[in-house]
């Protein structure tokens, strides 16, 4: 079969779609790919490609400024060289924007996966992974999967092996750097022990850590273990490599601007350990098995975005408000990135350096977690902290379970105790709020079928009504928001189908019942 997949996200998204590419080609499927033109250099990291198409979407943009036609026939031009060229048996779409959407429709394939459009020009979802990967993206800290694992999901390979493992760099690339390292290396660098790298920038200021800090832990990284940092980056951080130079005296390699992907990449493998934002080097050093320790701040938080490695460490600050969504106006100030402490950073490399080992962290400010493959083969986290615990924690815990069953259409099963971690407080709270899902959708579960028999419209006002208090209900909900999206959408689906509405409302009132359950008295 002929398989092309469509990803027009980010550097370290399409990084993460990298077990895709290899499930797929495991599969006996020839493999082509369909990303933007900016990030086609990444596709050379990637295994297991047949064949690439690079949309130019600056181009794209700039047609349609000057006349829409233009665009539109530009955009045309390039379907039609995609089909000519790899006639895709199979699209797989794992972008949900509309752009994204509309191109997978226009290839036109025999199967379209992932995200897509009805004949109305509505959003569609070939699996209920698709839709919770949608509504992940849109609420932060609602989801307890890590991207790479939604990304298998939404493209039907089940329960397959994740093996998240990019291409070795090119020996020449590889050439380059050690030249360009050792350019730069000096004289009183000749004991050094390996390289220690440093990812300063990120996707954007807030989620950055205080260039200053890095130097501290730098220093401290050649004094005591004789790791010389070599600064990583590219050309729009160039600033923060300067910064980073004014604040310490240490030697150091600066890359910063001056590697293209593959001597990225070339250079991350002759680390001994990255010291990271949440970054597209973060994902590099986890798809070359890199060791990492990297620090969530802001929006990002590991649960979701955390680098694809067992074993990899992830420090974010122990502040109620973190993670806070993409549209907050922090009143203190970005104080999360601050939180984490340089010593608390330099005590958790010098347990691992000398040991192998993360080290025990309670009491340094931060939830610490290291990374570990579950027994279903999905990335979890193991707190380091003495947060296994905390209801952030414990909820996550009781999603992980509930939500595969319930993706993966299978029954709600649980021991019973799953909550009893929980505070009293968020039990009263998560409870108040299932009691009240599972009423209405009692209540509108009977409408349905009422419906069915009798469409009349005072009855379909009340059916109306029903659907969107429980669509508010759950929506407005951090704990549940995830719910609300997939309500919104995919009972949306159904709704042309009464049977198959009656169908959809039942296995989420199956869930609900469930999660019931938990915070029933027991004898």
């Amino acid at each position: 079969m002929r398989t092309l997949v469509i990803n027009l996200t980010r550097f370290g998204d399409l990084l993460q779609t990298q077990p895709v590419f290899t499930g797929l080609k495991d599969s006996g499927d020839t493999v082509g790919l369909v990303c933007l033109q900016n990030f086609l250099p990444a596709t050379r990291l990637v295994r297991g490609l047949d064949a690439v198409f690079a949309i130019p979407g600056a181009r794209l943009l700039a047609e349609l400024d000057q006349s829409w036609p233009l665009a539109l026939g530009d955009c045309l031009g390039f379907v039609d060289q995609v089909r000519a060229e790899f006639a895709p048996d199979r699209v797989i779409n794992l972008t949900s924007s509309l752009p994204s959407r509309l191109l997978a429709r226009s290839l036109r394939a025999p199967v379209l996966q992932g995200f897509g459009l009805d004949d109305f020009g509505f959003g569609a979802y070939s699996t209920p992974w698709a839709a919770f990967l949608e509504a992940t993206a849109l609420n932060r800290g609602s989801s307890p999967f890590n991207l790479v694992d939604l990304f298998f999901k939404a493209a039907h390979l089940d329960d397959g092996p994740r093996r998240f493992r990019l291409a070795e760099p090119d020996p020449s690339a590889l050439s380059d750097v050690r030249a360009l390292m050792a350019s730069q290396t000096s004289p009183g660098a000749s004991d050094l022990a390996g390289y220690v790298g440093l990812q300063l920038g990120a996707s954007a200021a807030k989620r950055q850590w205080p260039t200053h800090s890095f130097a501290l832990v730098a220093q401290h990284l050649w004094e005591r273990h004789r790791l010389l940092p070599v600064l990583l980056g590219g050309k729009g951080e160039q600033e923060l490599a300067e910064r980073f130079a004014a604040s310490t005296g240490v030697p150091h390699v600066n890359l910063v601007g001056r590697t293209g992907l593959p001597q990225l990449a070339a250079a991350v493998s002759l680390l001994r350990v990255l010291v990271t934002n949440d970054t597209g080097t973060m994902h590099l050093a986890a798809g070359l098995g890199v060791p990492i320790l990297a620090i969530f701040l802001a929006t990002a938080q590991p649960w979701d975005t955390g680098p694809y490695l067992p074993g990899a460490c992830c420090l974010e600050p122990d502040l109620s408000c973190h993670p806070c969504s993409f549209s907050h106006e922090c009143p203190i100030d970005w104080a999360c990135r601050n939180a984490v402490r340089p010593e608390t950073v330099a005590t958790c490399l010098d347990g691992w350096l000398e040991s192998g080992r993360w080290p025990d962290m309670a009491g340094e400010g931060v939830r610490a977690w290291e990374c570990f493959s579950d027994s279903g083969g999905f990335l979890g986290l193991r707190s380091l902290s003495g947060h296994d615990g905390a209801d952030r924690t414990v909820w996550n815990e009781i999603q992980r379970q509930s939500w595969r069953r319930f993706l993966d259409g299978q029954p709600q099963s649980f021991r019973g105790d799953e909550a009893d971690r929980l505070s009293p407080a968020f039990r009263e709270h998560l409870a108040g709020v299932l009691l009240q899902a599972g009423g209405l959708l009692d209540v509108l579960i009977q409408q349905s079928r009422l419906l069915g028999m009798a469409p009349r419209p005072a009855l379909r006002t009340k059916f109306m009504a029903t659907w969107q208090r429980l669509e508010s209900l759950f929506s407005s909900d951090p704990a549940f928001s995830s719910l609300g999206h997939l309500w919104l959408h995919l009972s949306q689906t159904e709704s042309p189908d009464m049977s198959r509405f009656d169908s959809f409302a039942q296995s989420v009132a199956d869930l609900v019942s469930a999660l019931s359950g938990l915070f029933a008295p027991r004898p």
